[in-house]
């Protein structure tokens, strides 16, 4: 609804891709019979004058006159009857409404308020209702009696589901499907006059044209997520609906299921708001698990315990909302609610509240029994039998100053966030319940947290509701960081995004699968201190760590700015040790889809790569005695074999022409070839599809990267001989990893020290430690005896196996063998290794491919180009004076050229070649002498002399903008320092 300024409405809706703006006094009488007086009273319902400016009051006395405009606006119009309307709205829309061109004015009307407006609602008496609701609501805000809803919180919003993406979407494709099918046989009738409606096979003739687009459509939007319509499905956007679910490890594919997105049209938003983390969400979205960057805060994760409600119930049967919506006004009429009838004269808040279900006004409820309803409705939704669905929402907004409008809104609707909370009202049988609740029901609630404290909460308003538990609030991912409340929030932060980057066990079918690229970890370990969440979800299933011993010591000095030494003994012994597959799928068979020629990535595909409709196989050369290569007898690699660079691993044999042509593996390292697999054959019996997989050894070197799971990430340094390493004084260990103490202060990730020290007690005892966050304000028994702190848990367990209490030990220096000055604090701390890899990274250049038009080194890792040294680098070494240096990267390494230059007239561009003399050259071939090249002459066109031609070192590029120029007529001059002047025989 649009308010206008002159105090009207108007009723906005979107048609074919266009907004259309209607008066709503011609909605509201071409929906019922009605009269003028009618509309007038339910309008005017809400405002009374005894109540003035008191609690719940939404209403003041300017909407009679409002009403009375748009009821003016109609009558100007001169429209009296609903027939009237209805041929009013026909008029405007019998032209934008497709297969609506014969039909009468009122039939179109009809069409377009059933199918444009509050489409939700099947009767016209429904509309009615809520547009005299909306329109109430709408003034309410315009005067400020009611607090305008907030688009970005939780409250209002649900998620879009796949599921329901993709329904929609075969909709509109199966219409777009019928409609041509129909122009067609349309056409062929009026063409063909002996066409038989009747013969099914005719007209399956031409249905049959357009049935492959429907598929392809919706596999195209499988794959590459983008929704092409006309209409758009009054969708936000039309591309990015579909990710690649990565199975990089674990907690990333889990997290792609849980992850829900504001929409691409928020990215390129400039304004915060919609980013920030609103209070509403508690509960419902994780707090930490959001990516830093660009998508921060529009990509969200739902917490452990969120769902989202669908058409089923809990057993899995498809609700059915009409039996659902009957089994609730009956309840709500056993309570007190009158159901809204046609003709009855009404109230409206304070005195009573509407009763909403799913958008549907279902009646009234006076504010005096309000409370007793909802409380009814909330044991209802425990009980198992009561034909009341268990994630019913029960959002009851009470009266206010100004705030939102009130009311008892109902919500059933799939697609909804819900989660679970303990009711803690007692049932008959005694035993506490769980219910659960939504995002806009819990901004009204009382719920209290388990730590026992009220929360600011105010005698009057005793706690209905309680959490099951605190970590209920982080995600999946948030939830495996051991004592996460006692680090700083943004390491919490970094941690998700590095758990998802972990290379550790991507699948449990790792020896069948042939993914893009997976990341694998050879030894890794449980952890000793894990969060109780660890075990709940079976991560050890998919364990992505080692347990390293860890010294925070500063050593040698290669441990600066988040530097790690790590132990090279350790690495030779398989600490962190990796691999990383890569498959590629090959396929032969010829096609013509675009589609399938997206992925070729995933497989050697020699459908996709176009040889003229030339069958291949694999094959090798029946010549060949070659055994040393890794190429088998049928074309395919060997298994176990080693293959370098630019060395054929497979070959193709082309049956027109009978050549093989050996493909050679591209990249710079070697690989094993792991896996081969054959997808299938042709109807020859050819195999023409295979996957094959290779595998690279990637061991931890300096500057890979590694992190603990606190969000201290560093790159190795160097890999320390055991010998050089310090070693304890009581127990003679040596540390497998060394880290700067200057990486916690700054960044207070306590919880990384808690678990060095629980990890050493743990080990001790021989028992994993629970270290689930928030634990000290769940426990029941608040003991003054008891211990405070983790600390003084931990440091007995420590002390009765002889260690220091606070977890230190004097270490010996590994150079020296001498005793170090101060204790230094050691334990197993549980690291991760990232796949971030300098292997990757690394990028070389010497000479190589250069640009066709400047000539200069292109850039790109790929193709073996180089770093861009820009303007601001250029500055850096004019600052130092260094001109040399410049000089060289600049000129000599980039785009040297001697150019040849006219002296008199100072052009680049008019230098010719001037033919040597070919007679001496002939004469010298006749007598089998070596032709010598003569030295090109040039002569400048321009002056027609080549007196004063010279040589130039200049960067081509510069020729080149000389070359531009001229195109534009503007000449270039260059004025050499021992210009010569033309010779006056010349000028003459």
């Amino acid at each position: 609804l649009y308010y206008l300024q002159n105090g009207s409405a108007r009723l906005g809706f979107w048609l074919g891709g266009r907004e259309f703006l209607l008066p709503v006094g011609i909605v509201l009488k071409a929906l019922i019979d009605t009269s003028d007086r009618e509309i007038f009273t339910s309008l005017t319902c809400c405002y009374s004058d005894k109540y003035g400016r008191g609690k719940g009051v939404v209403s003041t006395q300017l909407i009679g006159e409002r009403a009375q405009i748009i009821l003016d606006e109609v009558r100007d119009l001169s429209l009296l009857t609903r027939m009237q309307c209805l041929v009013h709205i026909g008029k405007y829309f019998r032209s934008v409404m497709e297969g609506f061109e014969n039909y009468d004015y009122e039939t179109v009307a009809k069409a377009v308020l059933k199918d444009y407006i509050f489409v939700h609602l099947e009767n016209n008496h429904d509309k009615f209702n809520l547009l005299i609701f909306m329109l109430q609501k709408l003034y309410a805000l315009v005067d400020q009696t009611a607090s305008p809803d907030n688009a970005d919180a939780l409250q209002f919003q649900e998620a879009l589901l796949p599921g329901h993406l993709i329904t929609v979407f075969l909709k509109d494709r199966l219409q777009d499907w019928l409609r041509k099918s129909k122009r067609l046989i349309i056409e062929e009738a009026t063409k063909n006059k002996s066409f038989d409606l009747n013969n099914a096979l005719e007209v399956r003739k031409f249905l049959t044209k357009h049935t492959t687009s429907v598929g392809r459509a919706i596999e195209s939007m499988i794959k590459i997520g983008k929704v092409n319509s006309q209409s758009g499905l009054d969708l936000p956007q039309r591309d990015g609906m579909t990710i690649h679910a990565e199975r990089l490890n674990f907690h990333r594919y889990i997290s792609h299921f849980r992850s829900v997105h504001r929409g691409s049209a928020f990215a390129k938003m400039r304004t915060t708001s919609v980013r920030k983390l609103l209070p509403e969400s508690w509960g419902f979205l994780c707090p930490v698990h959001t990516p830093d960057g660009e998508p921060c805060g529009l990509l969200n994760h739902m917490t452990s315990t969120c769902r989202i409600s669908s058409f089923y119930n809990s057993e899995g049967v498809v609700k059915i909302f009409e039996t659902i919506k009957k089994s609730l006004s009956a309840e709500l009429v056993r309570v007190g609610m009158n159901p809204v009838l046609p003709k009855i004269e009404r109230t409206g808040p304070p005195e009573v509240l509407h009763v909403h279900l799913d958008g549907c006004i279902l009646g009234t409820i006076a504010s005096a029994k309000i409370e007793d309803a909802v409380n009814y409705l909330r044991t209802l939704k425990l009980l198992a039998h009561s034909g009341i669905p268990d994630d019913l929402e029960v959002g009851y907004v009470p009266l206010s100053l100004g705030g939102a409008y009130p009311g008892l809104y109902l919500f059933t609707n799939p697609a909804r966030f819900v989660r679970p909370v303990k009711n803690l009202l007692s049932l008959p049988d005694g035993k506490q319940s769980i219910e659960l609740i939504g995002p806009f029901e819990q901004a009204f609630m009382e719920i209290r947290c388990p730590d026992g404290g009220d929360g600011g909460r105010k005698e009057l308003f005793p706690a209905t509701h309680e959490e099951i538990h605190p970590t209920a609030i982080l995600s999946v991912v948030a939830n495996l960081t051991p004592w996460s409340d006692h680090n700083q929030s943004p390491r919490n932060m970094y941690q998700c995004q590095m758990a998802k980057q972990t290379m550790g066990f991507c699948g449990q079918a790792l020896k069948f699968r042939t993914d893009v690229k997976a990341f694998h970890l050879q030894t890794p370990q449980t952890p000793i201190v894990r969060t109780a969440t660890y075990n709940k979800y079976c991560m050890d299933e998919f364990p992505s760590g080692t347990n390293a011993i860890v010294a925070v010591l500063s050593y040698t000095g290669y441990d600066m700015e988040d530097a790690m030494i790590l132990n090279k003994s350790a690495v030779d012994r398989g600490m962190f040790r990796g691999h990383i597959y890569q498959a590629s799928y090959v396929s032969l068979f010829i096609t013509n889809d675009p589609i399938y020629n997206l992925n070729a990535t995933e497989c050697i595909d020699l459908s996709t790569k176009k040889r003229e409709n030339v069958p291949e196989i694999f094959a090798k050369s029946v010549l060949s005695r070659d055994t040393s290569t890794a190429i088998d007898s049928d074309g395919l690699p060997r298994l176990g074999q080693t293959v370098h660079p630019n060395e054929p691993y497979y070959s193709v044999y082309n049956r027109l022409t009978g050549a093989i042509r050996p493909v050679k593996l591209k990249g710079t390292e070697p690989a094993f070839i792991d896996y081969v697999a054959v997808n299938g054959a042709s109807s020859k019996g050819d195999f023409q599809k295979a996957n094959i997989r290779l595998r690279r050894v990637r061991n931890p070197i300096i500057g890979d990267k590694f992190s603990s799971r606190h969000g201290q990430k560093g790159v190795c340094s160097q890999l320390w001989p055991d010998i050089d390493m310090p070693f304890s004084a009581n127990t003679g260990m040596r540390p497998d990893l060394i880290i700067n103490p200057h990486a916690f202060p700054s960044r207070m990730t306590i919880a990384m020290l808690l678990e060095s020290m629980a990890a050493k007690a743990g080990s001790l005892h021989g028992k994993f430690m629970d270290a689930t966050p928030f634990a000290s304000s769940v426990k029941k028994d608040k003991d003054p005896c008891k211990p405070k702190s983790i600390v003084d848990d931990l440091g007995p367990m420590l002390a009765s196996y002889g260690f220091n209490y606070h977890g230190t030990e004097i270490l010996y220096s590994g150079f020296f063998g001498t005793e170090m000055e101060c204790a230094i604090f050691i334990g197993p701390v549980y690291y991760q290794r990232l796949r971030h890899m300098v292997s990757d990274k690394f990028q070389v250049r010497t000479t190589g491919r250069i640009d066709q038009i400047t000539r200069q080194p292109i850039g790109g890792r790929k193709h073996g180009g180089g770093i861009r040294f820009g303007e601001m680098e250029r500055d850096a070494l004019l600052a130092h004076g260094s001109s040399y240096l410049l000089h060289d990267r600049l000129h000599s390494c980039s785009d040297y050229h001697i150019a040849d230059v006219c002296s008199f007239c100072g052009s680049l561009l008019t230098a010719t070649v001037i033919k040597s003399d070919t007679q001496k050259k002939s004469k010298r071939e006749m007598l089998g002498l070596p032709t010598v090249r003569p030295p090109k002459n040039f002569a400048c066109q321009a002056c027609k002399t080549s007196k004063g031609m010279e040589t130039v070192a200049m960067p081509y590029v510069f020729r080149y903008l000389a070359a531009e120029l001229a195109a534009m007529n503007i000449k270039l001059e260059l004025r050499l320092s021992n210009k010569s002047v033309l010779p006056p025989t010349q000028e003459s």
